[in-house]
C-alpha cells in the first residue's frame, strides 16, 4: 500500500539550512509532517561505533540507523533532514531537497556554530565540489531530485512555498480513487 502522505528528503552540508527549512515546511504544510533530524536521532538513540574527538562527529552505524528509521518511514509523512542522503534506499523518498548556498555565506554560518577551521574548511569545499548534490544525483531518479538556493530569509520562504506547493501536486495525484 502507497503510503498516505510523501517521505521528503532535505539535505544539504552542514549550514545551509535544512533544520530551519523542516521547521518551517512542518509549521506551513497542508499535511501533518514530522520533522526527523537524523543526526540528533543517532545521538538520541545510540546509532553510532563511536565518536570522532578530531572532528566533532559520530561514526553512525548504519545498519541500525536504517533499521530504526524503516518503520517511521514507511508510514509516510516524515521529512528526513540529515547532510547526507546516499545512505536512504532508493524507494524511501518521494521527493528529495539539496539546500545550496553560497560558500562565503556557509562560512560565516559554520562560524557562527562554533565549529573548529579544519571543519569548517571540509564542508565549505564539500559545498563548492556539489558533493552532497552529486550523492544526491546519482542516487535517485532525476525526476525527484531538486536543488534550491538557501542564503536568505527569502530563499527560505520561497523554498518552502514550493515545497507546499508540491505537496498539494503529490496529494492530489495519490489521492484514492472513488
Amino acid at each position: 500500500m502507497p503510503n498516505p502522505s510523501p517521505v521528503i528528503v532535505l539535505t544539504g552540508t552542514p549550514g545551509t539550512g535544512k533544520s530551519t527549512h523542516a521547521q518551517l515546511l512542518v509549521n506551513e504544510s497542508p499535511i501533518p509532517l514530522r520533522h526527523i533530524n537524523v543526526g540528533d536521532w543517532v545521538r538520541e538513540k545510540g546509532l553510532y561505533e563511536n565518536f570522532d574527538e578530531e572532528w566533532q562527529s559520530y561514526t553512525v552505524d548504519e545498519d541500525k540507523l536504517l533499521d530504526e528509521l524503516e518503520p517511521v518511514v514507511a508510514e509516510g509523512g516524515v521529512i528526513l533532514d540529515w547532510h547526507t542522503c546516499e545512505i536512504f534506499p532508493e524507494r524511501w523518498p518521494d521527493l528529495v531537497v539539496v539546500l545550496r548556498c553560497d560558500h562565503t555565506i556557509l562560512w560565516e554560518r559554520l562560524e557562527k556554530r562554533g565549529y573548529h577551521l579544519k571543519k569548517i574548511q571540509e564542508n565549505n569545499e564539500a559545498e563548492i565540489m556539489e558533493v552532497v548534490a552529486e550523492e544526491a544525483r546519482s542516487s535517485y531518479p532525476q525526476e525527484i531530485v531538486v536543488e534550491l538556493k538557501s542564503e536568505s530569509t527569502e530563499d527560505l520562504e520561497a523554498n518552502v512555498a514550493r515545497i507546499v506547493e508540491w505537496i498539494n501536486v503529490w496529494r492530489k495525484d495519490h489521492a484514492p480513487e472513488s
